[in-house]
């Protein structure tokens, strides 16, 4: 005589361990190879080149549309010298890490009110309206360099026009 027990269908414990372990082993390489840090990284490193192209053009956009004059606050900035973009008038020298920059803010606040941007970008990590954590340098031959202060995956985030 058969035992009936025995011949019930189902899994034992052991095959149960071996399958859950064989399944979080695999989980744990998937999310090794998907690196979800880096990730991240490279999510806010793409906001952040967005962010500066969008910065440029408005201030380009603007010169042309005013028959080669910047906006006011670009204007009044000394050629060559690397300004964080914010409104606060003092202390923006204290944040940026890939370039130095001076202690007053360039406030492109103009370019909102005048159409050219929605908003003044700020760092997706970092950036508050007093320092966005992006800077704007403006060189003698009228050239504008937008960068971000503290990229993530990339080594730096510059654009010149």
């Amino acid at each position: 005589m058969q035992n009936s027990r025995y011949n019930e269908g189902g899994f034992t414990l052991i095959e149960l361990l071996i399958v859950i372990a064989i399944i979080a082993i695999i989980a744990a390489g998937v999310f090794v190879a998907l690196d979800p840090a880096q990730r991240f990284e490279e999510a806010r490193d793409s906001q952040r080149w967005s962010d500066v192209n969008a910065v440029l053009s408005a201030v380009k956009t603007d010169q042309v549309d005013n028959g080669g004059s910047y906006v006011a606050s670009v204007a009044a900035l000394t050629n060559g010298n690397y300004y964080t973009i914010g409104t606060a008038a003092a202390g923006c020298d204290s944040g940026c890490t890939a370039q130095t920059t001076q202690a007053a803010c360039v406030d492109l606040a103009a370019l909102v009110t005048e159409g050219y941007l929605g908003s003044v970008p700020m760092d997706p990590s970092s950036g508050t309206a007093a320092e966005t954590d992006y800077y704007l340098m403006k060189a003698a031959s009228d050239v504008i360099t937008v960068g971000s202060c503290d990229p993530e995956a990339a080594t730096t985030i510059s654009v010149a026009r």
